[in-house]
């Protein structure tokens, strides 16, 4: 070839030589050019292609036009066809899960990532859709099975936290998508400087292109950004793409909306079914009741004995338990430094004793003792120096209020059972969120505020704190705070003036009140303790017979007998350390480590000759074996309640 347009490049690297070539376009019927078709070498001869052969193959091409745009159409149209079948298919998963906003959006994304063939697919939603500041709460991934060796554990495994789940929270992308609302397509994403490459650090994936999309709601609202990632077939995804996806968002959109709203009504439902149960249970106090009191003369606190860090928890009658809460009010002076009204005052603790429920021990006694034992702690150990007004009344409406409509059953069971509570505040702190809000509800029922002369400073303040306070009673709370606590006061650092050790310390009275029935005498906390393991038993028979579940043995009366040696590491795990941190910080606390360390030894001796009494059992004269049991019990109950208990040895044969 003598042509100075042809180039000989591929014949070098194909070995063929081209003598002679003929090359003319294809064309459709609108007369756009739409491919090429070239003859090459006439014949072995050598002769070259004249006008007639040119005029052949004008003659053929439009022919070949007319096949390849019928091609194309055909294939379009299937495109076209299994793009609509999957949006078809959408709108049915749509119409079979409306329940589950994880389920809803695994299903989209699984029909998306199949026709779009990309390697990963995330959606993450907006923490709050009404705010500005953009901020995801939710990240839901799904890697292609073909990027995996294990396609089943791919698809459940990637649903999964994990550290790529984090970068997707907080990734640059996704922030500029929710916040303008325009969709983002990448075809080289580290050519982009809107991507982070930090990504592929994040999760060892390596990102080549990205397409981001906003989710609308049904109020045209951004609620999330759906992200792909990384076609199959290497190349950047392009317009159809774009387009395909985001009318698959907007079946996204709706999917999740319409969860979010079921959610909303099934929360609904739940507070719903909780405030009829608490209203078909309770009422509020009597005029009458009111009226007697109100009259009463109430004992001096010495008569009372309610600021001995000792006192009898079973000395007063519930009467009298009102008497004595109606004194600790006028003996931190409280009632005149916030001008409450006695007649409010008389109501309120009426209402409160009536919300406790009649439950074996997490009654209104147990209620009155926690609050006595904070009293003392206050007067006598001199914490009421120390703290401020506010801080005083948080914390002795807290202690009053902070098993408020309990049911004797702790946050465990609440989850085990689904019930109402576990569906309105979830699985952390169910029941003292519950307590808080129960307390809340009576202080705002007509004629129950005896917070209404503060000024708005202040009851924010004190509302603020009345529910840190209750919700302190929660026993992982304590457990999450003890060791910096510790920490603090045995090297010296504690500070009264830092917020954050205040809080902490308020906290830490909040339990040292809760499990104060460990530091009284032997046979106050004995009793005490039988109460606590015979409410314990009765959640682990209703385990038993309604969830056909073994319960734990501080729940199982089958398993009593196990349980002596579990009080010495309830006492000494939990509550010595808590008592002796405490002293460090207040010498006057002595007293009740002092008891702690007398009860311990009880328990010891009753461990131990539950021991002797295994080791030494011997026959009978009947063949049987004569053995010692004993009754105990102690438990770290997941509500912010624990104890033990313990009942004299008896003879079994």
């Amino acid at each position: 070839m003598q042509d100075r347009r042809f180039s000989d490049e591929i014949d070098k690297l194909t070995g063929y030589k081209t003598k002679s070539l003929l090359c003319m376009p294809i064309r459709n019927s609108d007369g756009e050019i739409i491919g090429v078709a070239q003859a090459i070498n006439k014949d072995p001869g050598g002769s070259l292609f004249t006008d007639d052969d040119e005029k052949v193959l004008q003659m053929y091409l439009p022919f070949c036009g007319i096949a390849i745009s019928n091609a194309q159409l055909f294939a379009a149209s299937r495109k076209e066809y299994d793009r609509s079948r999957a949006l078809l298919e959408v709108v049915n998963d749509l119409f079979e899960e409306q329940t589950d906003l994880e389920k809803i959006v695994r299903k989209i994304m699984h029909r998306a990532q199949t026709l779009l063939k990309c390697e990963r697919c995330s959606v993450q939603l907006l923490e709050d859709i009404e705010s500005p500041v953009v901020k995801f709460t939710k990240s839901f991934e799904l890697l292609s099975p073909k990027c995996s060796a294990d396609t089943e554990s791919s698809f459940k495994d990637t649903f999964e936290k994990s550290s790529y789940s984090d970068w997707l929270i907080n990734n640059s992308i996704a922030e500029l998508v929710a916040s303008t609302g325009l969709p983002v397509n990448i075809s080289d994403a580290y050519q982009d400087p809107r991507f982070d490459a930090e990504a592929d650090q994040f999760s060892g994936f390596h990102i080549r292109s990205v397409l981001c999309v906003p989710i609308w709601n049904s109020n045209h609202q951004i609620i999330g950004v759906a992200q792909v990632l990384n076609r199959l077939d290497g190349n950047p995804f392009d317009d159809a793409d774009q387009r395909l996806f985001e009318a698959f968002v907007i079946f996204c959109g709706l999917g999740i909306n319409n969860t979010i709203m079921y959610d909303q009504v099934k929360k609904s439902w739940a507070k719903q079914s909780v405030a009829l149960d608490v209203l078909s249970y309770h009422a509020t106090c009597s005029k009458t009741e009111v009226d007697k009191f109100k009259a009463a003369n109430i004992p001096l606190v010495c008569e009372l004995g309610i600021d001995q860090l000792s006192f009898d928890d079973f000395s007063l009658d519930v009467d009298a338990m009102i008497t004595a809460a109606l004194r600790m009010f006028m003996e931190l002076g409280m009632v005149q430094k916030f001008k409450i009204d006695y007649e409010t005052l008389c109501r309120w603790l009426l209402t409160v004793r009536k919300n406790y429920r009649m439950v074996l021990y997490h009654n209104w006694r147990h209620a009155f003792n926690v609050c006595q034992c904070m009293f003392s702690m206050l007067t006598t150990a001199g914490f009421q120096e120390t703290l401020t007004e506010v801080e005083t009344l948080a914390l002795i409406v807290g202690c009053i209020c902070h098993d408020l409509d309990h049911r004797g059953t702790n946050n465990a069971f609440q989850a085990k059972t689904g019930s109402a509570l576990s569906l309105l505040y979830g699985t952390s702190a169910t029941l003292e969120h519950h307590h808080f809000n129960h307390a809340v509800m009576i202080l705002q029922s007509e004629g129950h505020n005896i917070f209404s002369n503060l000024s708005s400073q202040e009851y924010s303040d004190l509302m603020q704190l009345l529910k840190q306070s209750i919700l302190a009673t929660d026993i992982t709370l304590y457990f999450e705070n003890r060791n910096m606590f510790f920490e603090l006061v045995s090297k010296g650092d504690y500070n009264w003036n830092v917020k954050s050790h205040r809080d902490m310390c308020r906290s830490m009275l909040m339990t040292a009140c809760d499990l104060g029935a460990v530091t009284k005498p032997w046979e106050i906390s004995r009793k005490v303790a039988e109460l606590v393991t015979s409410e314990f038993f009765e959640q682990g028979d209703r385990e038993r017979s309604e969830l056909k579940l073994t319960p734990s043995a501080i729940f199982d009366r089958n398993r009593k007998d196990e349980l002596p040696g579990l009080q010495l590491e309830w006492i000494d795990g939990i509550c010595a350390p808590l008592y002796e941190t405490l002293v460090k910080l207040n010498p006057k606390l002595q007293p009740m480590v002092d008891l702690i360390q007398e009860n311990r030894t009880k328990w010891e001796e009753l461990h131990r000759e539950r021991q002797r009494s295994q080791e030494g059992a011997t026959p009978t004269s009947n063949g049987s074996r004569k053995t010692m049991t004993t009754v105990t019990s102690c438990s770290a109950d997941s509500s912010g309640s624990a104890s033990c208990c313990s009942s004299p040895p008896k003879n079994t044969s």
